[in-house]
């Protein structure tokens, strides 16, 4: 039975490794923009973590923010441990994980193209389910049709 991790105990070691930055929130790791890819390798990377797979990545849209929400799954331990970074709603921007696990690469793609959120050092940071030159991210609260006036 895959199991979670007691989140106070992970959010203490990363405070210890990484300072400030790194809170628990809710059974999740909340961790800002900025430590984003250390806490993620360090999490792959050191004994006795081994989250060696990304089980998925989504973001949500809130009114002042979009969180995006990263699982990890580690294999050997066969357990879970959730990350969830806050980014600004204006300028959403977040780290990409493809270079850490191959599988962020289009999941990143497919919020990218439907919320707006870039992923900085994304190595194909392009459209995956619209065209290019497609106007607006869909999924986002604000999204207005062009043509049909609907919107979310």
């Amino acid at each position: 039975m895959t199991t979670m991790l007691n989140i106070d105990d992970i959010a203490a070691r990363l405070k210890a490794k990484f300072g400030k930055g790194i809170s628990p929130a809710n059974d999740c790791l909340e961790v800002t923009p900025t430590l984003l890819p250390q806490v993620a390798e360090y999490l792959k990377t050191t004994p006795g973590m081994d989250f060696d797979f990304l089980d998925m990545v989504t973001a949500v849209d809130y009114a002042d923010r979009f969180e995006m929400v990263y699982r990890l799954l580690s294999t050997r331990n066969n357990s879970l441990v959730s990350i969830k970074v806050k980014c600004d709603k204006a300028k959403p921007v977040v780290p990409s994980l493809a270079n850490l696990w191959q599988g962020a690469s289009l999941q990143e793609r497919e919020i990218y193209d439907l919320l707006g959120i870039e992923f900085s050092g994304h190595p194909d940071m392009r459209r995956i389910v619209l065209w290019e030159g497609y106007q607006g991210h869909p999924l986002r609260k604000d999204f207005k049709d062009r043509v049909y006036g609907a919107g979310n």
